[in-house]
């Protein structure tokens, strides 16, 4: 089956955090090339800040926000004013990228004639095109799974992974925050969603010390709002030690994108970040302790625990520096006068 190009477009994406919303970059570009405008609409989670994140994709026209846990779009009502939402968008096709048959439901309510998604269980039932997923493809990563959906529609992907593209007003507000800072540059992530993606602070620390010492550069701590304690604790930790950092916590997504893109290496833990770097062509060092190591992108080049060892806590310093040594010509050996 292969689809005709369609006018106003939808997709909904509900996955909620910014590496979700990266990790279908390719899709949502696909999809694009196959309108008439040359762009569409999606419809996520405000915890992706989509708009921050894509407010420079000429692929991406206006983000709308889903409030699906105990929001304004919870339960029989919610569903009815999301409906709404989608009618007063006038779409002539949507593209559900997840198994969902409430997003399907909305769609079909809110007269969307044309309804694409992974024909997962009832939601088979609310779509125009013929697609279900076979069982093992139900429950793969979400990638694979938004793969296997334009594969099976005829939709050409041209970007073989995420392409990340940056706002000239930050990467200006980035040039002058940060210009007293030597080059090259390296981030360290330091944000996690979970405990067990973690690395610490006193890791951290000891790393920013240890690249002090072995660097020539410049070194940013790099996390959004919930990290400011986490990262006042390494500051003061590294401060503490003779070294330096710059304090690059809690700035606009878009100022974190053209930061990552002026730099030379991205450490840290599995994070949205770290998708970011890679999108942005920034080789990516991702601490891989806790979770599964990432493979859809090339710059992403996963550390994991040594041999018979598991956990955050297993992965060392010294792993990292041998890592830049293999992959950069870093000498580990060497230190600064």
């Amino acid at each position: 089956m292969k689809l005709a190009p369609s006018g106003p477009t939808l997709i909904v994406q509900p996955l909620p955090g910014i590496g979700d919303m990266v990790w279908h970059l390719p899709h949502i570009h696909a999809i694009a090339a196959i309108t008439t405008e040359g762009k569409v609409d999606i419809l996520t989670k405000p915890r992706s800040q989509t708009d921050r994140l894509l407010c420079a994709d000429p692929c991406v026209g206006q983000v709308l926000w889903l409030e699906r846990e105990s929001g304004r779009h919870a339960g029989p009502r919610g569903l009815l004013r999301l409906a709404g939402v989608l009618r007063r968008g006038g779409y002539q096709r949507v593209w559900i990228l997840h198994g969902s048959a409430r997003y399907a439901l909305a769609a079909w309510l809110a007269g969307i004639p044309e309804r694409l998604g992974y024909g997962v269980g009832l939601q088979s039932l609310l779509l125009t095109a013929p697609v279900r997923f076979p069982p093992e493809r139900r429950h793969a990563h979400p990638i694979l799974r938004a793969d296997a959906l334009l594969d099976a529609l005829g939709v050409a992907r041209t970007e073989p992974e995420p392409r990340l593209a940056l706002a000239a007003e930050a990467e200006q507000a980035v040039a002058a925050r940060f210009a007293a800072w030597p080059t090259p540059w390296i981030a360290l992530g330091v944000g996690s969603s979970e405990a067990w993606k973690q690395w610490g602070a006193a890791r951290f620390a000891e790393l920013t010390l240890e690249l002090n010492r072995r660097w020539a550069g410049s070194l940013f701590i790099v996390g959004g709002p919930a990290e400011r304690p986490l990262a006042e604790d390494i500051l003061a930790r590294v401060r503490g030690g003779g070294g330096a950092a710059a304090d690059a916590v809690a700035l606009p997504l878009e100022q974190v994108a053209a930061l990552l893109a002026r730099c030379r290496w991205y450490i840290g833990n599995d994070t949205g970040v770290l998708n970011m770097a890679a999108a942005l062509r920034v080789p990516a060092i991702g601490l891989f302790g806790g979770s599964a190591p990432l493979w859809h992108s090339r710059f992403i080049h996963p550390l994991l625990p040594p041999a018979g060892e598991r956990g955050m806590a297993a992965i060392t310093v010294s792993q990292i520096l041998e890592a830049l040594e293999r992959w950069d010509g870093f000498d580990v050996h060497r230190t600064l006068a």
